[in-house]
């Protein structure tokens, strides 16, 4: 027959699966560390992992990498002294069958609590001295380096080029960043629209380009090559396919690049593209602006970023559609389209312009009438119209 508990009557809290909880919290701990690990798992080092963060390939990247590595190794050596000494308690003091005694207690021992309080601030002390060193030698800029203004707006990258620093856009580009590789550059990032975020970690850090506000950045490119990024700020429905790619190319490569872009564009060479340039005019200027062509009438693009990007040298450019997609076939296997190859991908950009909103998510809802868009819409071309829009931009080089 039970009774009720005395109030002088010890109730024991152990119990015989006391041990095994514990085994059991260290085998989920450990499975834990393993699937973070392995979810963390790519091709590192490799062409295959284009955002590696740990390859850096300029000056600025090697001295966030050479801040990086070091504080990894600090916060490893913790983690590991911290998790071995909890588990070793665990292990150590675990409630045996019937003991129900609390052991000794550290509380109050004046040694232990200064050393577990000086220890710390001076892990930290440490780390925060060479990380504001970092940041404060990040920041700065030569007044002599290459200066690009960088807009973000939904959902793609635009850059305008002042070459000869006299306060006026000489041409812009989009998706595309082309840089001098071995030359410092500085860039004015900002927002036409909502939030967004520049980040080529192969660079440099990242930077945030907002309304209103402009954010300076500073990179530099060792070798001549393509360099991968993306908007790390969510800014709407296509936020993941907001890429961007930075081309750096060799000093007299790169002066050659520059005198082709500030060239009109040229003029179509067959019947095909001359029909091409028919449809852009009739369909596309309202968004897209092509010097030597709509210039004169171009007053910014029906878009709540108010700008789309600039075509007049689309044909020399890698990719499109905020750089998801090659505008060349992939030649190499590198995962990349091939300018130098000359081949097209030509069924993709015919599925662009067939439907782009299939192709990349751009609204929930189309505009209603008076209101501006995000993104490319549907135009409804034929397709006539787009084999020949098709042969136009592909003969902007």
């Amino acid at each position: 027959m039970s009774r009720l508990a005395r109030p002088d009557d010890k109730i024991s809290t152990s119990s015989p699966r006391t041990g095994g909880s514990v085994f059991r919290s260290i085998r989920l701990v450990g499975l834990a560390i393993v699937a973070l690990a392995v979810s963390a798992c790519g091709t590192a080092w490799d062409d295959d992992a284009p955002m590696d963060t740990f390859r850096p390939a300029g000056s600025q990247a090697d001295k966030i990498f050479d801040l990086v590595v070091p504080v990894f190794l600090i916060a490893g050596v913790v983690f590991v002294l911290v998790m071995g000494a909890a588990l070793y308690v665990a292990f150590k003091f675990r409630a045996a069958d019937g003991d129900d005694a609390l052991p000794e207690q550290t509380h109050g021992n004046t040694r232990l609590e200064i050393g577990w309080t000086i220890l710390p601030a001076v892990i930290l002390a440490f780390v925060a001295v060479f990380t504001v060193a970092t940041i404060l030698d990040l920041a700065d800029q030569s007044e002599d380096a290459l200066s690009i203004d960088v807009y973000g707006q939904q959902w793609w990258w635009g850059y305008e080029y002042d070459t000869n620093s006299d306060g006026a856009v000489d041409f812009v580009t989009a998706n595309e960043l082309v840089i001098p590789a071995g030359e410092e550059v500085n860039l004015s990032i900002t927002s036409r629209d909502v939030i967004h975020s520049f980040w080529a970690p192969a660079l440099n850090g990242k930077k945030d380009a907002v309304p209103g506000r402009i954010h300076p950045l500073t990179f530099e490119a060792a070798e001549p090559g393509l360099y991968i990024g993306q908007c790390t700020e969510f800014c709407g429905l296509s936020h993941a396919y907001m890429r961007l790619r930075v081309v750096a190319l060799a000093p007299a490569d790169y002066a050659e690049w520059v005198a082709n872009q500030e060239r009109q564009a040229v003029e179509p060479s067959t019947p095909a593209a001359e029909a091409g340039k028919a449809v852009f005019e009739a369909q596309c200027t309202t968004c897209h602006l092509i010097r030597g062509v709509n210039q004169d009438t171009y007053q910014g693009a029906a878009q709540v970023s108010g700008a789309a990007p600039d075509l007049t040298h689309f044909a020399s450019r890698s990719g499109y559609a905020g750089a998801i997609f090659d505008l060349y076939q992939d030649v190499d296997g590198d995962g990349f389209g091939d300018p130098e190859s000359g081949e097209f991908d030509i069924a993709q950009l015919e599925a662009w312009l067939r439907n782009p909103p299939a192709e990349k998510p751009l609204a929930p809802d189309p505009p209603a009438d008076g209101e501006l868009g995000r993104g490319m819409p549907n135009l409804n071309l034929t397709e006539q119209q787009i084999d020949d829009l098709v042969a136009y931009l592909t003969g902007l080089e």
